[in-house]
């Protein structure tokens, strides 16, 4: 039977995969136009500025979901192995609603404060559902 605490968490594991897709196909060829003027060891940081900005919004966003969202993920596999509520189980589902609306808003619309909104609210989400985590192994 499958465990619902850890469908959100394998939702935004799939999202996660779509950004990346989305990033490479935009991100590629823009790399491939600026390549030879790049330094050696060039990072994606490193491209603001010389690659179109809505391009980079994508891999910005890629590379943010790949930093707070580790909490997230460990926050679900500690009340899946300790034990959840439904309650876990919404929070679970805002933040992953809340991260694919940030993402899609930061990759195409990028305006504040609309992402700055929507960075609290998931942070805000995150936080509830980390320190459940945490109160389920005490």
């Amino acid at each position: 039977m499958a465990n619902p605490m850890l469908a959100p968490a394998g939702s935004l594991i799939v999202w996660t995969l779509i950004m990346l897709v989305w990033m490479a196909a935009t991100f590629g060829p823009a790399v491939r136009k600026v390549a030879p003027r790049l330094r050696l060891g060039a990072r994606a940081s490193d491209l603001d500025g010389i690659i179109d900005q809505k391009i980079m919004w994508k891999t910005h966003n890629y590379e943010h979901l790949l930093e707070q969202p580790t909490i997230f993920y460990a926050s679900v596999f500690i009340l899946a192995w300790s034990g959840y509520t439904s309650t876990d189980v919404i929070l679970a589902w805002i933040y992953v609603a809340l991260k694919v609306a940030h993402s899609l808003w930061q990759s195409t619309v990028n305006r504040q404060p609309a992402r700055a909104i929507l960075f609290l609210l998931g942070s805000a989400f995150l936080i509830a559902l980390g320190l459940r985590a945490f109160i389920s192994i005490l």
